[in-house]
């Protein structure tokens, strides 16, 4: 008898283990941080995965849970109805140390201004308050004045800023070839744990320095000539539009900085459209050793060369750099003519790319907040 009761004992142990498991991987698949192949899948996956403050304060880092717990607004408003008339003021106004989340809520309009958040101002929000009347905040900031990553119209070094419905943009003339200094950024992004959404980064060369953190932009739209995207960040790029100017004998969207292979930096594009015309756009030089670029789901079209990716004249780097391509579409993805050295992933290799767990965001990544 007791012989008996114990063998019933194990497999009612074993059932019970059995259901858990299957519980919980139903769960996990059902909460996949995959992005969906199917692009129009995106929107609604989205919202399924970064859900609200409130659906997730267990899985979020407590010290941002705490922040978004006690939320500041800050109007700015060109006409004088808000708080201030200019960015740079509202930015000021934050205290050293802030632990609070701060939204500067920004009036249609252009604002003309050189805007720096430094490192220990982290949790800010730029919020446009309408979407179809986004305000513009733009300056003609060049390499030759400042140095390449502080000329940009806006500089993030803290943690944890969100951009929305923005258009932010350098207005320096466009480099010639023969004005040293001439590149002019829009954009850098220092700060961990940032994100953008619907947000517009205009410029020629060197538009956006997506310098270092994690970071994630979606519904974005990028436009440049020559290294319009660059830096040592690790960044997943989701539906958006990257446009090459035309006018320069060749454009290059991206110049990864990454230095070894052991960095965790890389860009990944997921679902987004390249776009322009002309056929002399390379989707990635070799700017430093191991560079990481990879495009999935992305539609392409001709404005791409049909080598897609550059070595920068420099044929050793071809066996360091990590250039992929998966599942793209569009007469740009055609794979005859591709450089040796670009890589045509396979599933298992593409799965690292296009997953929010590349940049850990579900620990961080919030829906864009409603104001």
């Amino acid at each position: 008898m007791a012989i008996q009761f114990k063998k019933e004992n194990s497999r009612k142990k074993i059932r019970i283990t059995i259901v858990l498991f299957l519980v919980n991987f139903a769960f996990t698949s059902s909460a996949t941080t995959f992005i969906p192949a199917d692009g129009n899948k995106v929107e609604s996956w989205f919202q399924g995965i970064i859900k609200p403050l409130s659906l997730r304060k267990g899985t979020l880092e407590p010290s941002l849970v705490e922040a978004e717990n006690a939320v500041e607004i800050i109007k700015v408003r060109k006409d004088g109805s808000g708080k201030f008339k200019t960015i740079t003021d509202a930015v000021k106004s934050i205290d050293i140390g802030n632990t609070n989340r701060v939204i500067i809520s920004i009036g249609p309009g252009e604002y003309k201004e050189k805007i720096k958040i430094e490192r220990f101002k982290p949790y800010i929000t730029f919020y446009g308050t309408d979407p179809k009347n986004m305000p513009i905040i733009s300056y003609a900031g060049t390499a030759a004045q400042y140095g390449t990553v502080d000329s940009a119209t806006v500089i993030v070094e803290s943690d944890y800023f969100v951009g929305v419905n923005l258009v932010i943009a350098n207005s320096a003339p466009r480099p010639d070839g023969k004005r040293v200094g001439a590149q002019a950024v829009a954009l850098r992004i220092s700060g961990d744990s940032a994100a953008f959404y619907n947000c517009k980064f205009k410029g020629f060369q060197d538009t956006i320095c997506d310098d270092k953190g994690d970071h994630f932009f979606k519904d974005c739209y990028i436009e440049g000539t020559v290294d319009f995207i660059f830096g040592e960040a690790r960044s997943i790029y989701l539906n958006s539009e990257i446009r090459v100017i035309p006018g320069d004998p060749l454009a290059y969207i991206v110049a990864h900085a990454r230095k070894n292979a052991d960095g965790v930096g890389g860009y990944s594009f997921v679902h987004c459209k390249v776009t322009g015309t002309g056929h002399n756009a390379f989707l990635a030089r070799a700017w430093m050793e191991a560079a990481r670029s990879v495009y999935s789901y992305c539609t392409l079209t001709d404005v791409v060369h049909p080598e897609g990716f550059s070595d920068n004249r420099r044929p050793q780097m071809q066996k360091t750099v990590y250039f992929g391509e998966y599942k793209n579409s569009g007469p740009g993805a055609s794979v005859k003519g591709r450089a040796k050295f670009a890589k045509q992933l396979t599933d298992n290799e593409a799965q690292k790319f296009i997953t929010l767990d590349y940049i850990e965001a579900t620990k961080w990544l919030l829906p864009p907040p409603k104001v």
